[in-house]
């Protein structure tokens, strides 16, 4: 296919990452939309895109691929493929944990792998749950109470009581900084960066 297609040979792993970019970004508006159908479909462009990724590479083959994904989800599923045992599904995460620890073994930060690529939003959730495995919790504490400050003397609580409501009160935060000329993704990105100092100070 590759050696065959004029579009494809011109291809790069960095040709193709805007590609990747767009179709997992389908694929949440698939499982979004309760469409089955919809998601067959697009769960099958981001299976073509790795499989471009492996056509493009001259270091590794699909084949090389599926066979590293084998053995990592045995090395993480002691309980299945070993002798561990677990109960919960907390127990399961802990033996995934524990078993991905040591696969990183060069990583000296519980930061270290968290693409600085994602999202501004979802990179500060990622980064505000690493943070609290090493006790950085604290370290936002005057960010909650701010957000907690818009409680009106009165007892009207301000604050969003549902996931619905939140997503009122962000879009209207980004609404805001629109009017004031901010950039609410660069605004969010530079507090999860200093944050994610504040991360490592801890450690």
């Amino acid at each position: 296919m590759h050696a065959e297609c004029v579009w494809s040979r011109e291809l790069t792993h960095e040709k193709l990452v805007p590609y990747l970019t767009e179709e997992a970004a389908e694929v949440i508006d698939a499982v979004e939309s309760g469409s089955a159908d919809a998601l067959r479909e697009e769960l099958g462009d981001v299976l073509w895109q790795i499989l471009l990724h492996s056509v493009v590479s001259d270091e590794f083959t699909i084949d090389d691929v599926a066979g590293d994904l084998a053995q990592k989800m045995i090395h993480r599923h002691p309980h299945v493929f070993a002798g561990e045992t677990a109960e919960t599904p907390e127990r399961v995460i802990e033996l995934w944990n524990a078993a991905k620890a040591a696969e990183k073994r060069e990583r000296t930060s519980v930061l270290d792998g968290v693409p600085a690529g994602m999202p501004a939003l979802a990179l500060a959730q990622k980064v505000l749950g690493k943070g609290e495995k090493v006790g950085a919790g604290l370290s936002y504490a005057e960010e909650i109470q701010a957000v907690e400050a818009l409680e009106q003397a009165d007892g009207e609580d301000l604050l969003p009581q549902s996931e619905e409501e939140l997503g009122e009160t962000i879009l209207g935060l980004v609404a805001l900084a629109r009017q004031r000329g901010w950039d609410a993704e660069r605004a969010l990105r530079g507090r999860v960066r200093a944050f994610s100092e504040e991360v490592r100070a801890a450690e």
